[in-house]
């Protein structure tokens, strides 16, 4: 009789164990998809901050002309 009670309680914790593994691999695959997430987040925030920064120049390009245009303009008497 206890070796049957041995018996059920090795499977029990067969199952368990198996459970647990089951687990940690679902969770493994979680925390590779979070990677791949953050690493896109990432590549986005890099391309936004290139954007940023041309719109940047760009703006800074449009005051210089507009400033030049001024310089142009104030020439004529009205």
């Amino acid at each position: 009789m206890a070796d049957s009670h041995v018996v059920e309680a090795i499977q029990r914790v067969s199952i368990l164990v198996a459970e647990i593994s089951n687990a940690g691999a679902q969770q493994s695959v979680g925390v590779a998809q979070v990677g791949e997430t953050v690493n896109q987040m990432d590549e986005t925030t890099q391309q936004n901050v290139a954007r940023v920064d041309e719109r940047a120049s760009a703006a800074e390009s449009l005051r210089q002309q507009a400033a030049n245009l001024v310089d142009c303009v104030a020439q004529f008497r009205f």
